[in-house]
């Protein structure tokens, strides 16, 4: 770090404060400045270029720069730079991307509704839960059932169905009416001994049913869940998980809101992670690779079932009480359509899928390592889950102390990742090549002997 008192690594220290950052190690430590961004890589302030195998926060689908999307929001910008759709207001980039949002979706929906973070959407599907409920004479009808180790955001309503403790402690959450389940759909770390992935998908549909029960099912409204869990750790479903869900909700006329935060847009290798394992949801609730984050903008996708009574509602009441400045924003919204675009022109989904196998494969052939316990993932997506003994699958020191150190060194090899306590997350940009997919790995198995002798001093 610069410790020169006017660095930019000093100033951000003074004056900010970071998310998702230990707060008094930062003024220790400070922070890594990224400077540029050019296709897969970054590079920092001192010219230290690195492969973002995060793609910033699985979010930059398209690459960073790409020239596309920077001249989609010029061209929107110099024409009409904001506007919103309060009151029965629009603009044509919002209708535009609410068609191709609709029309592209994998099962039938019936309206977009613009936010700009998957926070904001996921907030927003909570809201609508609970009108549509209302709406339906059911305001009984409240409760939402989310999973353990889920991710959907940090507002209080969305950080309450994410499922991760640090999410919750000391900010008093979760709030009122919602659920989670006992237990997480990763088979390697919670099957019981000799259960089959098709026998531990069938005990967490009995378990949810059981949790439906003893709640009551006429109080409760909707289950939510990512296909692919993200920030929990890329927990990939067990075989039969989803089907299996899916009929215990249907037995007891539950929404399904599926988060397409991270899987959405091509990173499964299919254009939605539903479509990857057959989901058939009522809302979708869509961001990040929507316009590559280039600028925030979100949506939520919804179906008649979901869409009508609300309606009615509005209608009643006289207007829709709900939405954002910034929502739907016109140069958001234009990136956006620019970035599906790009995606679908350059069949980036396709690309997901082949260099995506060649991903998982080079992953796959670290399964011996001494610190590998599980390598998982699908498309473009993996995680490789990091131990100290591979029989007892027991961490390293504290939980996350494996995955921080070999995080350390993954930088200094000159990739940025994510460690997710210990297990380490891959993510890069759909635009990633073979040869770019053998450099990262390559890196990460330096970073993996390079953290073998603390582990085991004695090679053992």
């Amino acid at each position: 770090m610069d410790a020169r008192p006017n660095s930019p690594e000093a100033r951000d220290i003074r004056y900010h404060m970071h998310g998702y950052t230990n707060a008094r190690k930062h003024q220790e430590t400070g922070p890594l400045v990224i400077e540029k961004g050019d296709g897969v890589y970054v590079e920092d302030i001192a010219g230290n270029r690195y492969i973002e195998a995060m793609a910033g926060l699985w979010s930059v689908a398209v690459g960073f720069s790409e020239k596309r999307l920077v001249e989609a929001a010029t061209r929107q910008m110099s024409k009409l730079p904001f506007y919103h759709d309060f009151g029965s207001k629009a603009h044509s980039p919002l209708i535009d991307l609410a068609e191709k949002l609709v029309q592209m979706a994998p099962v039938p929906m019936s309206k977009a509704y613009f936010t700009n973070s998957g926070s904001e959407a996921n907030d927003t599907a909570i809201k609508m839960i609970w009108y549509r409920s209302n709406a339906l004479g059911q305001p009984a009808r409240k409760k939402i059932i989310s999973r353990k180790r889920g991710y959907h955001g940090v507002t209080i309503a969305s950080a309450s169905l994410t499922g991760l403790p640090n999410n919750h402690l000391s900010f008093d959450l979760p709030i009122a009416n919602i659920l989670h389940t006992s237990s997480t759909p990763h088979h390697w770390r919670e099957a019981q001994p000799g259960e089959s992935e098709e026998q531990f998908s069938a005990r967490l549909a009995d378990e949810l049913e059981k949790l439906i029960l003893a709640e009551g099912p006429e109080t409760i409204a909707a289950f939510i869940g990512e296909p692919i869990m993200g920030a929990g750790g890329v927990i990939v479903p067990p075989a039969g998980y989803w089907e299996k869900i899916q009929a215990v909700l249907s037995k007891y006329g539950m929404l399904l809101v599926a988060d397409e935060v991270i899987c959405g847009f091509g990173r499964t290798g299919e254009m939605f992670g539903s479509q990857t394992f057959g989901i058939k949801p009522d809302i979708m609730v869509l961001s990040k690779q929507i316009s590559s984050s280039y600028l925030p903008i979100s949506a939520l996708l919804i179906n008649d079932k979901v869409f009508e009574p609300i309606a009615d509602e509005s209608d009643r009441i006289g207007t829709f009480g709900h939405g954002f400045t910034g929502g739907g924003h016109p140069v958001a919204a234009a990136v956006a359509l620019e970035n599906i675009k790009v995606i679908e022109e350059r069949d980036l989904v396709g690309n997901a899928r082949k260099v995506g196998a060649h991903l998982q494969a080079r992953l796959r052939k670290l399964a011996s390592h001494p610190l590998v316990g599980e390598v998982r993932g699908v498309g473009l997506i993996a995680a490789v889950e990091l131990v100290a003994d591979k029989a007892t699958k027991v961490p390293w020191g504290k939980p996350a102390a494996l995955g921080a150190l070999v995080n350390g060194f993954l930088q200094q090899n000159g990739v940025i990742s994510r460690n997710m306590g210990d297990a380490i997350a891959f993510c890069p940009p759909l635009i990633i090549t073979e040869a770019q997919i053998d450099a990262l790995v390559d890196a990460f198995e330096r970073s993996l002997d390079a953290a073998l002798p603390q582990v085991h001093p004695q090679g053992g």
